[in-house]
């Protein structure tokens, strides 16, 4: 885990540090900034534009976030960056924006949202862009057919599977994928303990961050099965912001 020590070290600001969408919006330069003023890690989500460009945005559809119809990956970049957030300042920033904007100052912990038919380029663009980047970086994804294609588009990114569920068939599943060369779990916090966690920090000295984390009980959760969190809505206290 030594490699990975970073990743556990500050609590990890879920789609960076917003105010649950009242003044700051999730995935915004707003928010990210907030973050890094508190020195807490980034967490933030990427889709690939109908251009083969990396955007950070969460939903697929652009609904709930910019008032319009459609998809993102309908949309160019240029298409999307011209889009407001929630009727404030903030534009949905391209992956590359995003970096040279956190410039470094703290890690950043990338979730690859993928679309079935769509998403074909995104694990190597992410992968592309963080080839050139200087700071500390890390993709994760839910989806199992992107995560196969983290080693050959990201070679050296560590990269981690997004996973929630108690049942035996999840567990099964999220064995199976130890095949693909993970370095880190992101789990879904309400689905603590379970046996695939216990055996990814006990037998493969393997880092696990939980999702999303929201009040000080879920936070003991976290610490009492895992060694750190994706948190929103609170401020985290007693935590250690190096």
């Amino acid at each position: 885990m030594t490699h990975l020590s970073w990743l556990s070290k500050r609590p990890i600001a879920h789609r960076g540090f917003h105010d649950l969408n009242q003044k700051v919006w999730e995935n915004t330069l707003s928010a990210f900034g907030r973050a890094v003023e508190r020195g807490y890690a980034i967490e933030c989500d990427v889709h690939l534009t109908s251009d083969g460009d990396a955007i950070v945005f969460h939903d697929h559809h652009l609904r709930r976030l910019t008032g319009q119809d459609g998809t993102v990956w309908q949309r160019t970049a240029a298409e999307m960056k011209a889009l407001k957030v929630g009727g404030t300042d903030d534009h949905p920033p391209t992956l590359a924006e995003t970096l040279r904007f956190v410039a470094g100052r703290v890690p950043v912990v990338i979730e690859l949202k993928g679309t079935p038919g769509h998403d074909e380029g995104l694990v190597a663009r992410v992968g592309d862009l963080l080839r050139s980047y200087s700071g500390k970086a890390a993709i994760m994804s839910f989806d199992h057919w992107l995560i196969r294609d983290f080693s050959r588009h990201a070679p050296g990114v560590p990269a981690g599977l997004t996973a929630e569920g108690q049942s035996v068939s999840q567990i099964e599943a999220h064995f199976s994928m130890l095949a693909n060369n993970l370095s880190f779990v992101s789990y879904a916090v309400d689905h603590l303990p379970n046996p695939f966690v216990s055996f990814v920090r006990a037998q493969l000295d393997m880092p696990v961050i939980t999702w999303t984390v929201r009040d000080d009980p879920m936070m003991e959760r976290t610490f009492a099965h895992a060694d750190q969190m994706t948190f929103e809505g609170f401020e985290p206290e007693g935590q250690a912001i190096a």
